[in-house]
Parts: structure tokens; C-alpha cells; sequence
């Protein structure tokens, strides 16, 4: 949207109620509104406006400070009673024009619509007017119809995203509580291994209680006792015996 035009500062101080005093001070006025010194300039039409409250310049250009100033409320009802009491057709759309900018700062849409519909009334030639009016209407139609639709989308699909990535993040959290679930039971498993080997390797064979009687462990003893004494007579029997053999020359 283009910048919203503030109408210029109204110069002309001829009236036939308007004393010297008065013109002097609404001029004052217009230099420090000029100067961009809203403050100091407003002081200076109120002060211009306490032996005449229906002087249209001193109207007009308050109006003007105010706005500058943000005091939208104020600024349109000083605007308001302008158009009321100007007869000059232009100043009556300028004031209408600058009422319509109060409420475009508001987004008042609809508010705004009738105010720029009422400064073309006064000047159908007002480009400016023309180009916020359709604004104004363009926002009035999106915010009364065409723009809830879109509205509930937009909300529709961020309620989407937002599930999605819930449920992204629950299949990651699940994913890795498998994970070290499968980790945790491998490591106990591994340990139970170790410890069964170690417990393995603790072990030593234990002697074993005989099954043999007395008497056939006596028989067994004699057995290999009389084994034992033919292997060695075999061994003294193969043995070779050296004789001394003299020479003879």
C-alpha cells in the first residue's frame, strides 16, 4: 500500500471573524508543523482557536498535528467538525480524506471505506482517495470472507506440521529405547558369558570315589607287580656281554 498521504497544511487565514492575533498564531502553528514540532504547533491552534472553535484553518490543520502525533481518536474529531464546517467542497474532502487515514491506522476497513467514499463525493478527481478506497475494501473483503478460508488453512496445516513432527519425535524417542534396550541385553549377555567361562575356569576335576573291592584292587597290584618283574627280566635277558679277547702278534 502506498504511503498515506497527509493533507497539506492549510496557509490561507482570511475570515471575517478572525482577528490579527489569530492569524498570527495559526501561522506560528504551520511553521512548527513544518519544522515537524507537532507538539508546539498544536498548543499554538488551540490557543488560536479559544476566541473562534469554528475557524476551519485553525480546525483543519490541529486535526493534522494530532494525527502526526498518533492521537487518532482526537485527530478525527477535529477532522469531523472541519468538514462540517468548511464550504470550500476540497477542504471537505481533504478532511474526509485524513478522517479515512485515522481509521486505515486503526485497520478499521469498513470505517475507512466510508470516509474515502465521502472525500470523492467532495472531489471525484482524488487519485489517492480512489487508490485507498480500494485498499480499504480489499482488506474489508479478506477480513469479512475471502481471508477466513485462507485463515483456517493456514491454522489447519500448522496443526498438521505440528502432529507430524510429534510423531516424528515419538518414532525417534521409540527408536532409541529399542536401541538401548538391544544394547542392554547384549551386554548382559556378554556378561553372562564371562561369567560362566571364568566360573569354567575356576572349576578343577574332582577325584573320583573307586568302584573296586579290596580284594580286586589287591588282584590288580599283583597283576602289574608280576608285569612289571617279567619286563625286566626280558630287559637283563637281551643284554650284551663284553669278554676280554688278548691280541696275538
Amino acid at each position: 500500500m502506498r504511503k498515506l498521504r497527509i493533507a497539506g497544511v492549510l496557509l490561507f487565514c482570511c475570515c471575517a471573524f478572525v482577528t490579527n492575533a489569530q492569524k498570527k498564531q495559526v501561522r506560528i502553528g504551520n511553521k512548527l508543523y513544518e519544522q515537524k514540532k507537532y507538539k508546539q504547533a498544536t498548543a499554538e491552534y488551540q490557543q488560536a482557536l479559544q476566541k473562534n472553535p469554528g475557524y476551519v484553518p485553525g480546525l483543519f490543520n490541529l486535526g493534522n498535528a494530532l494525527y502526526q502525533q498518533n492521537s487518532l481518536d482526537q485527530a478525527r474529531q477535529v477532522l469531523s467538525a472541519t468538514a462540517k464546517q468548511a464550504k470550500d467542497k476540497q477542504v471537505k474532502a481533504d478532511a474526509n480524506y485524513n478522517i479515512g487515514n485515522t481509521y486505515m491506522k486503526q485497520q478499521k476497513w469498513e470505517e475507512a471505506v466510508n470516509s474515502y467514499k465521502a472525500a470523492l463525493r467532495n472531489n471525484p478527481q482524488d487519485e489517492a482517495a480512489k487508490y485507498n478506497l480500494s485498499y480499504a475494501l480489499a482488506m474489508m473483503k479478506k477480513n469479512q470472507g475471502g481471508g477466513g478460508k485462507n485463515d483456517k488453512q493456514n491454522k489447519d496445516q500448522q496443526k498438521q506440521n505440528k502432529d507430524q513432527n510429534k510423531d516424528q519425535d515419538k518414532d525417534q524417542q521409540n527408536k532409541q529405547d529399542q536401541n538401548k534396550e538391544q544394547q542392554d541385553k547384549d551386554r548382559q549377555e556378554q556378561g553372562d558369558g564371562n561369567k560362566d567361562q571364568k566360573d569354567q575356569q575356576n572349576q578343577h576335576p574332582q577325584p573320583q570315589p573307586s568302584k573296586l573291592s579290596k580284594e580286586q584292587a589287591d588282584q590288580l597290584l599283583n597283576a602289574l607287580a608280576q608285569e612289571e618283574k617279567k619286563l625286566h627280566d626280558k630287559k637283563e635277558k637281551g643284554k650284551a656281554i663284553r669278554v676280554k679277547v688278548d691280541k696275538d702278534w
